[in-house]
């Protein structure tokens, strides 16, 4: 199996592939001083963009993590989330976290060639 790394930063590569799977690390907001809903919008975008660079969209996205300092913010996190994938919803977990350097929330995807 190949495995291809793109778009390096001090600590990671944003994107691996193996395979037919994308790996999207782990991402937050640019501002994160935002409430939960814009960071979520920014994030999603950032991974959108990511995922451009290797040929593929949103609506390959198979899985996501979500972790979020707050779980009672996640109401605000849901309808942007729904609205940005429509009919193409990918399986995801929330996990409540203590703490993510003054983020709300951080995202990690997989996505899919085939």
């Amino acid at each position: 199996m190949t495995i291809k790394r793109s778009i390096k930063t001090p600590i990671q590569n944003r994107v691996v592939e193996a395979g037919n799977l994308v790996f999207v690390g782990g991402c937050i907001a640019d501002d994160i001083t935002q409430s939960m809903g814009p960071q979520t919008q920014n994030i999603l975008t950032k991974i959108e963009g990511y995922l451009g660079e290797v040929g593929l969209d949103r609506k390959a996205i198979v899985a996501a993590t979500i972790f979020v300092t707050d779980l009672a913010a996640k109401k605000e996190m849901d309808p942007v989330w729904t609205g940005f994938f429509g009919d193409a919803l990918p399986t995801r977990a929330t996990v409540g976290v203590a703490d993510l350097g003054g983020a709300l929330i951080e995202i990690v995807c997989t996505a899919s060639r085939g």
